[in-house]
């Protein structure tokens, strides 16, 4: 995580988009930008460094700003593509956290807020790398449960680990998790007690899930391995 935080040294003010989507550091997020107001905040951070924050907001207030001392994630735009009607198709990845302080005022037509970004704390090594462990293995079996549901057509991708820290955002970027629970794990500063949330929710599923996944295969069979149904 320092890489990305060294690009955001200095930094105090970002633009909020709020969006009904919890965002995580590392997880890639491809957006469909359409309003004005978004289209110049494009623009506008395109000529600094392309970074704007993503908050979760789900649309019920009168007003479209995210509370203050609402968490979200910072988003760096990647790739954007521009149509003809000036509407853009945007890549972004989740660069690292922040709170919002407060709103500023700077004469544009979207938000903008002085954030304070964190980082999860340090922690024993030895702890949060026998958590990593445990999560991607939980990770791997579900990962092999789907491939074996989709008819294990191809070859399942190499999985990689990653550090415990990025192991856990991903993952939990990974699942269609409820929006409160993945706005947990993103506010949490402990890696290992995210990857003690995520492994108890695993843990719960993979079993289910591999169920799932021969009983599909079974189905694909008539009950017997190597005998097609005749359809």
């Amino acid at each position: 995580m320092a890489d990305e935080l060294i690009s955001l040294s200095g930094v105090s003010t970002i633009p909020i988009f709020p969006l009904p989507l919890v965002l995580m550091p590392y997880e890639i997020l491809p957006l469909h930008i359409f309003e004005e107001r978004y289209r110049e905040m494009l623009d506008d951070i395109a000529a600094t460094n392309n970074v704007f924050g993503i908050t979760y907001f789900d649309g019920d207030s009168q007003t479209d700003r995210p509370e203050e001392r609402s968490i979200g994630c910072a988003a760096q735009v990647r790739q954007v593509d521009t149509l003809d009607d000036g509407r853009s198709n945007i890549i972004t990845v989740g660069v690292t956290r922040y709170r919002i302080v407060e709103y500023v005022d700077i004469g544009k037509p979207y938000n903008e807020a002085e954030v304070a970004f964190f980082v999860d704390d340090a922690e024993d090594e030895t702890e949060s790398e026998a958590a990593a462990e445990r999560v991607f293995g939980l990770f791997q079996r579900i990962a092999e449960a789907a491939f074996k549901m989709s008819g294990s057509r191809g070859k399942l991708p190499e999985l990689v680990r990653g550090d415990p820290e990025q192991l856990s955002f991903l993952v939990a970027a990974g699942f269609n998790f409820e929006d409160e629970v993945k706005r947990e794990m993103l506010s949490m500063t402990s890696t290992t007690d995210r990857l003690s949330k995520l492994d108890d929710i695993l843990s719960k599923t993979v079993g289910q899930v591999e169920q799932s996944a021969d009983i599909h295969v079974v189905s694909k069979t008539n009950g017997h391995s190597k005998k097609k149904l005749d359809l």
